[in-house]
């Protein structure tokens, strides 16, 4: 059995108003992982993302790049506890700015 993660990520650069929250929404589900992805009112992006620690590396790599368009200028992650929301939700909910 996989061990499992739970991630906040937080994405500044250009990734506001080029596809970043649903890009990253089909790349964690694809990896099977659930949680949800917001911009922040700072300009950021912000994601909580859990499931198989390989899966959450994997993901979180690939935030390092972004979709097109994108230009990721710095990228932080920390790690949430096992009961964070993310951890008992399916899929990855793209939520409204905060």
């Amino acid at each position: 059995m996989s061990e499992h993660r739970s991630v906040a990520i937080i994405v500044r650069g250009r990734v506001q108003g080029v596809g970043y929250r649903a890009w990253t929404k089909g790349v964690a589900e694809a990896r099977g992982l659930a949680g949800t992805v917001r911009n922040r009112q700072d300009g950021s992006v912000e994601a909580h993302l859990a499931g198989p620690a390989e899966a959450v590396a994997a993901v979180i790599e690939a935030c390092r790049q972004g979709p097109p368009g994108a230009r990721v200028e710095d990228l932080t992650v920390s790690d949430r506890a096992a009961s964070s929301p993310a951890a008992g939700t399916r899929g990855v909910q793209i939520l409204p700015t905060a």
